[in-house]
């Protein structure tokens, strides 16, 4: 009988400057917590069981890899989208007003 493996869940810091860092992690139970969590203060969940057992192997505080920053950077560009956020200085689709086209009166 093949044993299924453990649920894992980890939790990313992000201060907008510096490289997200691994702020929890955990298997079965703890797991259970961390996602019972994020989903009570509505933080966006990503599923991806490949990319949690590579930053599983962290510790606490470490930085995530290089290697790593562009997927990363996409998830959490995609969470701030989710919940309306921007960086700093970003202007949101919706800041912006397209310039209206020009009528040109027809020449006889």
């Amino acid at each position: 009988m093949k044993r299924q493996a453990p649920r894992q869940a980890i939790a990313l810091t992000y201060d907008g400057q510096s490289a997200p860092t691994l702020s929890a992690k955990g298997d079965d139970e703890l797991a259970e917590a961390i996602l019972a969590i994020a989903r009570e203060y509505e933080v966006p969940i990503y599923e991806n069981a490949e990319l949690v057992r590579l930053l599983a192997r962290l510790e606490l505080g470490d930085a995530i890899p290089e290697q790593l920053y562009r997927c990363i950077a996409e998830i959490i560009a995609f969470a701030w989208y989710l919940q309306g956020k921007s960086p700093p200085g970003f202007e949101k689709e919706s800041d912006i007003t397209p310039p209206l086209p020009r009528l040109n009166a027809p020449q006889h």
